[in-house]
């Protein structure tokens, strides 16, 4: 690789020839030592990760004729931005001549070679990935953010290469991140997983942001390639020294994934098709006032009179400025098939559960949960992601929640409730949380009139 590298005009540092060697080497048999677990890279940002794999995939597709590369990015920006260096590269003097054209139709960004190997481009969010059969090197930029779903959509096709490989780049997962699939992966290498090459630069845990020795450890292209102005502009525009020591140290928050509330490779495996929700059992609601008072959510449950896992929807979020007029008509509208609507929270729990006595909404169908009584739903909830006992429709936002939900403190007996990064919300998932409780543990048996949940 180094010498295709260099005659193409594409040199590299000793860092990237090191780590070049380590994903590339290969076992007896001659497929790559790390072609079952993956090269896993955890690497801050301004250090040249995406020059180094660009160099790796240019210096294949050369060497190998027929070779086919997927590299795809979860945002279509960055998506985009990595083909136009990709572009540039291929239309290099040196390049040029292995090259045999470059489509950059948006959807359709493609480099293809002389010898038959090319580069595909695409985005995971806009569905890009499915339907490959044969995929010999696939590259997963933005992996702190990389899904299950998308996981699922694309490995498979490595399968169908003698020689696959894939590589998954990215840098420590934000507190709001999605970031399980990476993070998992970096556990299981920690832990020894022998089919892995995981390689991680960065700083002391306990680094200062303005210690540039340690800046030096986490970043091996400071100063000669990633200059002090750029890492000023970087400190500047991160904003905060947690995003720095996360963004440009590759410090990783290991309180934060400690505090990881929720299994979300777990939660998306309960995922059911609107067309089998059921329609038939004890319905229950549930409206959560936010800690801060700021947002009220409301959920659903039904546990079905078959016996089958009971099943949650998320109803509405809304801001309390907008008051409670809409989940007091909904709840009074279904007031003779609830078996439980549970209220919880601080401010405006009171208001509510009066308008709903008002509207002559059952008082033994109204609950106003106890400390205890939250912090068993909260386990329960927990228990049931776990163990698969009910299921859910996958909508967006309520993932979203489930996706960064931390566990924070309730008592002092190990109780738990959930917590959210700042300026994050988990208001959705509390009022599911207590809507599935409801749902599993209520009594009542009220009428069956047909109305949706």
């Amino acid at each position: 690789m180094k010498e295709r590298a260099a005659k193409m005009g594409m040199p590299a540092d000793l860092w990237q020839e090191g780590i070049g060697r380590l994903a590339l080497s290969k076992r007896d048999s001659g497929l790559y030592a790390a072609g079952i677990g993956g090269v896993i890279m955890s690497i801050p940002r301004q250090v040249g990760k995406t020059y180094l794999i660009s160099l790796i995939v240019f210096a294949l597709c050369t060497l190998f004729p027929n070779l086919t590369v997927i590299w795809t990015a979860h945002r279509t920006r960055t998506h985009n931005e990595t083909f136009k260096k990709m572009q540039a590269t291929a239309m290099k003097r040196k390049v040029a001549p292995w090259i045999a054209n470059v489509r950059a139709a948006n959807g359709e960004q493609e480099i293809t070679f002389k010898n038959g190997s090319r580069i595909l481009f695409g985005a995971r969010e806009s569905g890009f990935g499915r339907g490959f059969d044969k995929v010999d090197i696939l590259v997963l930029d933005e992996a702190q953010i990389l899904t299950e779903d998308a996981m699922t959509d694309m490995v498979p096709a490595t399968n169908a290469s003698p020689n696959g490989l894939v590589f998954m780049m990215g840098t420590p997962p934000r507190p709001r991140d999605n970031g399980e699939v990476f993070t998992n992966a970096r556990a299981d290498a920690l832990a020894g997983d022998p089919d892995r090459l995981y390689i991680e630069l960065s700083a002391d845990r306990d680094a200062k942001i303005n210690d540039r020795a340690q800046l030096a450890k986490a970043n091996p292209s400071y100063p000669h390639r990633t200059t002090e102005s750029a890492i000023q502009r970087m400190k500047k525009l991160l904003g905060s020294d947690e995003n720095f020591k996360r963004e440009a140290l590759g410090i990783w928050d290991e309180a934060a994934i400690a505090k990881k509330g929720i299994d979300f490779a777990a939660w998306s495996e309960l995922k059911i098709p609107v067309a089998d929700v059921p329609t038939e059992g004890r319905r229950v609601y549930a409206v959560k006032f936010s800690v801060d008072g700021s947002t009220i959510a409301m959920a659903a449950g039904i546990r079905p009179d078959d016996g089958n896992p009971v099943h949650v929807v998320g109803i509405r979020v809304a801001s309390a400025a907008e008051g409670t007029e809409f989940f007091v008509d909904y709840l009074v509208e279904r007031k003779d098939v609830a078996a439980q609507i549970v209220i919880d929270g601080k401010s405006g729990v009171g208001y509510l559960v009066q308008a709903l006595r008002d509207e002559k909404v059952p008082a033994r169908a109204i609950i106003t949960p106890t400390t205890d009584q939250v912090v068993a739903a909260h386990s329960m909830f927990e228990v049931g992601v776990n163990e698969a006992q009910f299921n859910h429709q996958g909508q967006p936002e309520l993932d979203e929640q489930v996706a960064h939900a931390m566990k924070r403190k309730i008592g002092t007996n190990g109780g738990f409730g959930w917590d959210a990064p700042e300026g994050e919300s988990v208001a959705l998932l509390d009022a599911v949380t207590m809507a599935h409780w409801a749902a599993k543990t209520t009594k009542r048996k009220p009428g069956r009139k047909a109305v949706a949940l």
